[in-house]
């Protein structure tokens, strides 16, 4: 394994060029809490969002205001408290590419006018979309194992199957006829794509549940991560960093698809700190911001079996910078007093 993340060859399609010092301004994209109910033990509040919400935050000052507040129409979402909330997305040119659970959302930065909004009956539990070289919209639709190509109007192109590669999405398990956008949860996924990505003009996904990234054109080329579940796939020139949501870095190289190097964010903290649920990354030169979630309770326990080794203090919602150099944390920022609950995205606002 390397000793140190190799910074110099560090650039890519998913962001545009890393200066060299930090980001004077971020955006922060996530959820707001329906209602703040009492915190057990280490755990936060119960997964249920009610709206998306976009911060744009002041790194230098440390401070966070609301600039989006976003709710799917009613029409688009479970009939009885629907979780509404922006998960990950894409910022490339002044374009920002975001999900909700059932839709497809696109912005214009920084004026934040929203231009295109797509919502196919297949989404459920949409994590990821991001732009392909063809010009289409890949899409991680956790709620069925797949991921889809759509155009920019939300036609079809082609569907993958995460879990089952080679094999269609619909049959046993899901159905052509059914709007999977009226449906709370389709719980247990199977593979949980939870990201998409492209290793030149082969596009990817991360599966959550198997610990790896695959090839969605030749399922034989993966990536094995191992260690905890698995959120972020975000490529940097050669090398593709992943988030586990105990809080490590996960970097392969995209060539040997091999991992090089793991860097574990808790040992930058003291000990008994649980920094909450890790998701949400970019690269900014020799630093690295990271979102943290507060812990919340789920019945599928295995997700966070990493809590048996005990914590004794524990964080809320927030961002925090990591200088790749000196390993050291140097800003940990709240985004909870500004509405946002649960983090999905952080992204360059330069």
């Amino acid at each position: 394994m390397l000793d140190t993340l190799d910074i110099a060859r560090l650039s890519g399609p998913d962001v545009s060029g890393a200066p060299a010092t930090s980001v004077r301004s971020l955006y922060v994209v996530g959820g707001r809490q329906r209602s703040l109910r009492p915190v057990r033990a280490h755990f936060g509040d119960w997964y249920e969002y009610e709206s998306g919400v976009l911060l744009q935050v002041d790194t230098a000052n440390g401070t966070a205001r609301q600039v989006v507040e976003y709710r799917t129409p009613p029409a688009e979402c479970p009939p009885e408290d629907p979780a509404v909330l922006f998960k990950s997305g894409t910022l490339i040119d002044g374009i920002l590419y975001l999900t909700t659970q059932t839709e497809v959302l696109i912005y214009r930065v920084p004026s934040f006018e929203l231009v295109t909004r797509i919502s196919l009956p297949s989404f459920n539990d949409v994590h990821h979309v991001r732009p392909t070289p063809d010009g289409t919209l890949l899409v991680a639709v956790t709620g069925l194992d797949m991921v889809a190509e759509i155009s920019m109007t939300g036609d079809v192109v082609r569907e993958y199957n995460v879990w089952q590669p080679g094999t269609s999405v619909w049959g046993d398990r899901f159905s052509h006829d059914t709007d999977y956008r009226l449906i709370a949860s389709t719980k247990p996924h199977l593979a949980h794509p939870n990201h998409v990505f492209y290793i030149g003009d082969e596009p990817w996904a991360t599966r959550f549940q198997q610990k790896d990234a695959v090839s969605l054109i030749d399922p034989s080329r993966r990536i094995d991560i191992g260690l905890e579940r698995i959120h972020d796939g975000i490529v940097y020139g050669d090398q593709v960093l992943f988030t586990t949501v105990d809080a490590k870095i996960v970097i392969a190289d995209t060539r040997s698809l091999q991992v090089t190097e793991v860097i574990d964010l808790r040992d930058m903290h003291e000990k008994d700190l649980l920094l909450g649920w890790c998701r949400g990354l970019m690269l900014d030169g020799d630093r690295l911001w990271v979102g943290f979630s507060r812990m919340r309770p789920t019945r599928f326990r295995e997700n966070v079996a990493f809590l048996k080794n005990g914590f004794r203090h524990y964080l809320g919602t927030h961002v925090a910078c990591y200088d790749l150099k000196t390993r050291q944390c140097v800003a940990q920022i709240d985004t909870e007093a500004a509405g946002l609950n649960a983090v999905f995205g952080v992204y360059s606002a330069d």
